[in-house]
């Protein structure tokens, strides 16, 4: 049967990458998605859908308050300009270009990637410290030294076991510690830092982060255009001021009521998540590649763990025994397979991820590996 993917001519991908925003993220529910039909079938006031939504969420992941913002960028994004705003005591609209300038905002060198580029849009003072390596890490009297008078925030950038952030930053709890000492608000970017569904609150209410920021259409499964920002009233009522629909930086950053209606209904579902059987199913998943090849085979597969984001699932990762035999010429061809399968190379690797697959698609997939090591034995 077809669909608007046929219609339009776009090839559609079996994704055992991850929740790549390059691919749409995730696959939303029948339920979400029905909920964002139901909204669109009428008119609200937003400001009122809002702080329906946000109240109801931020009960939902035990926070004192919530924020829906078109992504985590932009949640990022406008938590920083709160940070401002929390300063001067008023809407970004009515700070000069010239204070907003003058106001900085610290970041571990070790942190900074391309999700960042939006302080760069605000025109806030980028304060780094340290260096992305093992050589001399950021400690408590350096955090200290750079905090003064014109420092309006840091956002923090948490990995664990083995993710993609490198060494070098001062420890998480040290952070927050110090930068409450001072009344600095610490917003924490943990756009891809779910599962575990204990994140929502932790880095807020266990660790006292003013702020944190995730994607809606990762692993909580809701609209690929939603971020879902959690943590404390003093902060996030600034973000509330500076976000659509108020005219200002955030008027350019829509999120229609009918994404309102997604986010909340994929979050409700999260709670409800049984994480064990999720869990259990990513391992047999990835014991399927495993134990399929071996060393006479041309590749085979080893369980890796955690995933790419340091996340606490596990993936299966290709290991190549013969000679000219190219990972980036597999992902091509599984790409160009009629049933096109979508794969990155990390490090000079494939590897096949439950995260954003069915059992289906894993025999699917499995299937292929075969008919290629056939093929090149």
């Amino acid at each position: 049967m077809s669909d608007i993917y046929d219609e339009l001519g776009v090839k559609k991908l079996v994704n055992c990458a991850g929740t790549y925003t390059i691919v749409g993220g995730s696959r939303m529910s029948d339920e979400s998605l029905q909920a964002m039909a139901e909204a669109a079938h009428n008119h609200v006031t937003i400001r009122e859908m809002q702080a329906a939504v946000h109240r109801k969420i931020a009960e939902l992941t035990h926070n004192e308050d919530a924020v829906i913002t078109a992504g985590a960028i932009v949640g990022i994004y406008l938590c920083m300009a709160g940070c401002v705003s929390k300063k001067f005591g008023k809407p970004l609209k009515h700070i000069s270009k010239e204070e907003i300038a003058k106001s900085e905002v610290i970041m571990f060198r070790a942190h900074r990637n391309p999700y960042d580029r939006g302080l760069e849009l605000l025109g806030v003072k980028v304060v780094e410290l340290g260096y992305p390596n093992n050589i001399d890490i950021v400690d408590e009297a350096t955090l200290e030294n750079a905090i003064n008078d014109r420092t309006v925030g840091l956002l923090y950038l948490p990995t664990t076991n083995g993710g993609w952030v490198p060494p070098g930053a001062l420890e998480i709890q040290k952070t927050i510690d110090i930068c409450k000492k001072h009344n600095i608000p610490v917003v924490v970017d943990a756009a891809a830092q779910l599962p575990p569904r204990s994140n929502l609150w932790r880095f807020t209410e266990e660790m006292g982060a003013s702020a944190v920021a995730f994607s809606g259409g990762k692993d909580l499964r809701g609209p690929q255009t939603t971020g879902v920002v959690l943590g404390k009233t003093e902060l996030l009522r600034w973000v509330n001021e500076n976000n659509f629909p108020n005219y200002g930086i955030g008027r350019m950053h829509k999120v229609g009521r009918e994404e309102l209606a997604g986010i909340y209904t994929a979050v409700k579902q999260y709670m409800e998540v049984d994480e064990e059987a999720r869990l259990a199913e990513a391992e047999e998943m990835v014991s399927m590649f495993t134990s399929a090849f071996g060393p006479s085979d041309a590749f085979h597969f080893e369980r890796a763990y955690p995933n790419e984001a340091g996340q606490p699932l596990p993936r299966a990762k290709l290991i190549i025994h013969k000679d000219g035999l190219q990972a980036e010429g597999l992902r091509d061809r599984l790409y160009n397979k009629e049933r096109a399968i979508f794969s990155m190379v990390e490090n000079g690797f494939l590897y096949v991820n439950p995260y954003t697959i069915s059992m289906e698609e894993a025999n699917y997939i499995l299937d292929v590996y075969k008919e290629f090591n056939k093929e090149e034995m």
